[in-house]
């Protein structure tokens, strides 16, 4: 490898939220965190280059995005998404979040249903229910260890939506829905006239032999239905920036999310984000390809550690994402003295799936974006747990 994805870095006294906010989120501060999703590797040497580069300027007053921005993001969907799409397009949002938030705000009304498919990302949940919006759930079915869409369920769901918001590649059960499921279910939302909130985050996070599909790029029918979030903010460990991305090919649906943010005065974002979206965008290909590689080897070593030394657990194999989801309950014990083990004997800091709604009830969700060592010690402190309750 061209990259160093081995090398340790003492992120403590970083203001890192990940290593230095533990004892806000757990009660405790000596924790192995493999919790919220940024990563433990080092910011790819071009984006920093570009960043020191702007830093060398005195002067860090208001800013736009040039050409070459927006040039960055078309070529970057182009030759990896295989999606083609145009300038007037691209809109900016600090964040996925908080253009979930203004997705729900500007296309639906108070009350108005908002479906979104369990378990997922918990603020999906938050931004509908915190926006007096209805949630309405579409439950994933987990069969022979993979998730699949209850259609039946999610066609009735459509009914009674004005919105829904996917997530794919999917948080946390990795799923990359395949063209038929995306097909299917963009048909259905523009059979029913539900707007589509497309939280693709994760999309360059890709694991082989599988292949990402914008759901956008299907048909046009679709695409004047969707809006897209995307962000490189996982895939380079560059969260911190707060860039992220909206793609609206309707005008109208366009027009309107942006009377919303709008009212923020948001759009000029920050000067060092853009900076790095434009460099992770032009140079990122190779690097991304190697880390794809390294987090495939790290769930790899994951999954067969667990069925040598934990065989009673059942680690869900992602098409996607550096996030595992792993299902304790053959251990038969509830989620809080799961996880208060976890915290307090194994000394881990993981998600509690129960917080990825009723469906996540007895599973834990790790982030393996670490350095292989780290993955090893985080599972030794996790025998602990299991050792505990195996009885």
């Amino acid at each position: 490898m061209k990259y160093n994805f081995d090398e340790i870095i003492d992120r403590k006294g970083s203001n890192c939220l990940k290593h230095d906010a533990l004892d806000n989120f757990y009660g405790v501060s000596d924790l192995l965190p493999l919790w919220i999703a940024d990563t433990e590797f080092r910011v790819p040497q071009f984006i920093t280059d570009a960043i020191q580069e702007r830093l060398s300027h005195p002067i860090f007053g208001y800013t736009y995005r040039s050409d070459e921005f927006y040039q960055s993001i078309i070529s970057w969907l182009d030759k990896r998404g295989n999606w083609k799409t145009e300038k007037e397009w691209i809109n900016f949002s600090p964040g996925v979040v908080a253009g979930l938030s203004f997705s729900v705000n500007s296309m639906t009304n108070v009350q108005e249903g908002v479906l979104i498919q369990t378990p997922v990302y918990p603020p999906f949940a938050d931004i509908i229910t915190m926006n007096n919006r209805k949630l309405i759930t579409n439950e994933l079915i987990e069969k022979d260890g993979r998730y699949e869409i209850n259609f039946e369920d999610f066609e009735n769901k459509l009914k009674e939506s004005k919105l829904f918001i996917m997530c794919n590649p999917h948080n946390p059960v990795g799923r990359v829905f395949t063209k038929d499921e995306l097909t299917r279910m963009g048909d259905l939302c523009v059979k029913y006239n539900v707007i589509i909130v497309s939280d693709e985050i994760h999309s360059d996070l890709i694991l082989k032999p599988n292949k990402h599909i914008h759901i956008a790029s299907i048909s046009e029918e679709i695409a004047n239905q969707t809006i897209t979030i995307l962000a490189p903010s996982k895939t380079f460990n560059i969260a911190g920036l707060s860039t992220s991305i909206t793609i609206i090919p309707n005008a109208d649906i366009r027009n309107r999310f942006c009377s919303e943010t709008n009212k923020f005065h948001i759009d000029q974002g920050n000067i060092f984000g853009t900076v790095a979206l434009e460099a992770a965008y032009k140079n990122g290909s190779e690097w991304v390809d190697e880390l794809n590689d390294y987090i495939g080897s790290n769930i790899e070593f994951v999954i067969e550690h667990c069925k040598m030394n934990m065989p009673k657990l059942k680690v869900i194999k992602p098409e996607a994402t550096f996030l595992l989801w792993i299902d304790f309950s053959a251990l038969n014990i509830d989620n809080e003295t799961l996880f208060t083990s976890l915290v307090k004997d194994a000394k881990v800091a993981l998600n509690k799936g129960s917080d990825y709604g009723m469906p996540g009830n007895g599973f834990v969700r790790l982030n393996v974006g670490s350095p292989l060592s780290t993955i090893k010690e985080a599972l030794s402190r996790i025998e602990i747990t299991y050792n505990k309750f195996n009885k």
